[in-house]
Parts: structure tokens; sequence; C-alpha cells
């Protein structure tokens, strides 16, 4: 059993040359593959003795059937051959075509399929091109199945099982290809029995096709329904959370209005409500910015766009911003990102909205005299990036619960009507997205450390979205 080589020879171009008025049909792989199942049932069925030369896509759902047959006529196949195609076959540097070539005293057979080329579009511009679809030629004449074979120009050397009587020079005539030894040769007609039972298989073979494709396409609705319907539950939670978050400051805006009105209230009263009135009003407003921040964060996530972009000219920029405000409280921020790390991988605009959203966090969180650092630093192929404070810290049954959207840590010592609770779920999806992770420890009245890992550049390469 042997390897022919074809060299730079396409099968498909010599069946345009030898029968130049043949026009090509345009099949689907899986009618290919329905075809190569159906003559593979006729050969086992009928016990037909042929030499099968043939040229297949990758993948073992295609050998299969060629050892299928083998199997079933008992014929060894030589384990030397090219271990993913171990049956006879002719191989070819083109890999824009496959065919499938029967050799049989009793049936004959040959198909070729191509993929559309600049030529094959201007010469077969007539022909309706669906998607992922190949240009066929399919014939059972033994006279021109001989032509083609002999054409191939296969190496006497490499012959087996008479093979050489059907592959002679180019010049030899059709009368001494019909002389040839019949071991293998193939029949100038093919049975009309032997084609009606070949079109009875391809049938049942084409309803086995359309049954696996419908039943594919019900799963894969199925799944885009389960999805959508998750995405709703999803929406509707979110949109009930919303109106919530919502309704509970305007409830204390119209109970300290009510207050204000009364005749008898005093100006320290009226000071209190008023400053009320101020804080729910910038309540509202960070909501209503985190979730606009939230939803075109979805919205952009949909068909992301990535940069490489180097801590150390992002976080010196945030730090610097909102330096005056941790002077205020009394607290020493610091950091500490080295110039040589490496460029990190995130969406574009990102990063910075990340170190954002954790720095101001630890500064809320930190009380007088506190201490906030951001430091970075490599992590094998990865930055890590930490937010270190020592302020009121998160108790152990809340530390799952802060990434969930809206959810806020309840302090005695921190206004907790301040904020959205969108930022960590915001920081959260973003890392989720770039192939980065957050993890987080802390103690209650310590303090916390959020540990960010980035990849690296040189990580990227091995991530795909």
């Amino acid at each position: 059993m042997n390897l022919y080589s074809l060299g730079h020879l396409s099968v498909f171009a010599l069946v345009s040359k030898v029968q130049p008025t043949a026009i090509p049909s345009s099949v689907t792989v899986a009618t290919l593959l329905s075809l190569l199942r159906s003559y593979i049932d006729l050969l086992v069925e009928k016990n037909i003795q042929a030499t099968l030369l043939v040229k297949l896509p990758p993948g073992n759902i295609w050998h299969s059937e060629i050892q299928r047959y083998y199997a079933a006529i008992e014929t060894p196949v030589d384990k030397e051959i090219d271990k993913i195609s171990p049956y006879p076959i002719i191989s070819s540097k083109n890999s824009r075509e496959y065919f499938i070539i029967i050799l049989s005293p009793e049936f004959c057979s040959l198909t070729v399929a191509s993929r559309y080329s600049k030529l094959s579009k201007e010469k077969y511009s007539t022909i309706k091109k669906h998607q992922n679809s190949l240009l066929s030629f399919s014939t059972f004449d033994g006279k021109l199945i001989q032509k083609i074979v002999n054409k191939l120009q296969i190496p006497e050397n490499q012959t087996q099982n008479n093979i050489e009587n059907q592959t002679q020079s180019n010049n030899q005539n059709d009368t001494q290809s019909n002389n040839q030894n019949n071991n293998g040769a193939p029949s100038a007609v093919c049975s009309p029995e032997l084609i009606s039972f070949l079109m009875t298989k391809q049938l049942q073979r084409q309803d086995e096709i359309i049954a696996q494709a419908t039943a594919k396409r019900q799963k894969s609705t199925e799944n885009q329904n389960i999805k959508l319907y998750k995405n709703l539950q999803v929406k509707d939670e979110y949109l009930e959370r919303v109106c919530q978050e919502l309704r509970t400051p305007l409830t204390h805006m119209k109970t300290a209005l009510s207050l204000l009105n009364s005749p008898n209230i005093k100006p320290p009263q009226r000071q209190r409500y008023l400053q009320m009135f101020n804080n729910l009003c910038d309540r509202q407003n960070s909501l209503l910015t985190g979730v606009a921040d939230l939803a075109q964060l979805e919205e952009s996530l949909k068909s992301p766009v990535f940069e490489t972009v180097r801590l150390a000219e992002i976080v010196p920029v945030v730090v610097s911003t909102y330096q005056p405000l941790a002077q205020e409280k009394g607290i020493m921020l610091a950091y500490t990102v080295p110039t040589e790390l490496p460029t990190v991988w995130c969406i574009a605009g990102g990063l910075k909205q990340i170190v954002i959203n954790l720095l101001s966090n630890s500064i809320k969180f930190t009380g007088e005299n506190g201490k906030v650092w951001v430091r970075a630093r490599l992590q094998g192929d990865f930055v890590l990036l930490e937010f270190r404070d020592t302020g009121i810290g998160i108790h152990e049954n809340e530390i799952y619960k802060i990434f969930d959207r809206f959810y806020r840590v309840r302090s005695t010592t921190v206004d907790d009507n301040i904020g959205a609770g969108l930022g960590l779920t915001i920081v959260k999806e973003l890392l989720s997205h770039c192939g980065g992770s957050i993890s987080v420890k802390s103690r209650q009245m310590e303090g916390s450390t959020f540990t960010v890992l980035l990849p690296s550049n040189n990580q990227q390469k091995n991530f795909t979205y």
C-alpha cells in the first residue's frame, strides 16, 4: 500500500481539460461526506473489491469511512503509510481540492470537488455559490475516468495490486487502456442497478444529514432561547433593583420636604434636612452615573477594543487627582510603580477606570490618619497591581457580595448612602474580558487589600476573547 504523489497536478483541472464541456455543480462539504458514505455503503454491501484513490479533508470522520471499507473486505492496512491517512491515498500540494476515485471492473466513479478560485468564479459565474460550497464534478464513465487516471503519472516503482495497468504513460490511447489487465481496471459502463443502489443510498444519507442539521438547529435554537430567557431575567432583576435604588432616596427626600414645610422647625433641624437633601441628590447622581457607565460598558463589550498600556502612565495621574481628597481626610496616599514594568493588555480606557474605582473605594473607607498604598510588580506573565488601605475593612460574610450590583458595604463610620454600589462590578467586568482577575483580603478595622492581575503584553497573545 503506497502513498502516490501528484506534485502540483489538479484532478479538477484534469477533468476540465479532458471534458471541457462538463459543467460542475455546487456542493457543500456535508454533501461530499454523504456521497463518500454512499460509495462505501455500495462497495461494502455489494462486496466489491476496488482500488480507492482519495484526497479528503482532515479529520477522523472522513478517514473512518475508508477504514470501514477495508475492515469490511478484510484488507489489511499498511501501518507504515501516513498516520493521518492509513489507506491508499494520492497526495497533492493542491490543498484546495478533494477527490474520490473508485476503480473496479464492477463499478467505477470519480468525484472531485474544488474550492472556488478567481478562475473558477469567472469560468462558472452562472453557478450559484452557497456558503462553504465547493465546485464538483462526478462521473461514472469508465473511459473518462481511465483518461484521468492515466494522466496522474503514478511512478511504476510505487504500484500495488496491478495499479500500473491503470496508470500507463499519457500517450496511450483508449484502446490500449481498455486492453489492460482487468484486475482493478475500471469498467466502461457501470451497471444501472449499481447506479440506482447508489442513488438510493445517497438519498438516505441526505435525509440523515437533513435530520442531523435540523436537530442541530433545534438544539442551537433551544440554547439561544435559554440564553435569551436568562438575559431577560437578569435585565428584569436589574431594572427592579434600579427602581428600588431610585425609590428609596426619593421617599427620604419627600419626608424631608414635608418636615421643612413645618412652621415649628428650628434652624439646626432645617440645616440637617438640607444636608440630607444634598446627600440624597449626590446619591441619585452617583446612581444614575453608575448605571449609565455600566450600560455603556456592556454595550462596548459586545465588540471590545483592546490596547496595551503602561501602568506608569496611568497610576500616577489618577493618584495625583485623588491626592487633594486624601489630604483633606488626613490620609497618607502613596504609590510605587516601576517604570520598567511591561505593558499590560486591557480594554481601551479600562485600566484607568479600574484604578479610579479601586483607589476611590480605598480612600472612601479609610479614616483620618489612615494610609493608602498603590503598588505594582511583575508576577510571571502578569503584572500585579495592589491597592492596600488601613480602613474599616470588610466583614468576612460580605466579601463574596461586594462585586454584586448595587451592593454597598454597611458601616457605622462611613455614610453608606453615597455611591451606587457599581464600581466593583464594573472593575470585575473589565478584568474578566481581558484575561485579568481580582481578589480581596480584608479584616474588619484593619484594612483591605485588593489585588489585580493584568495580562502582560507577552501573555495577551495566548488570550482570545
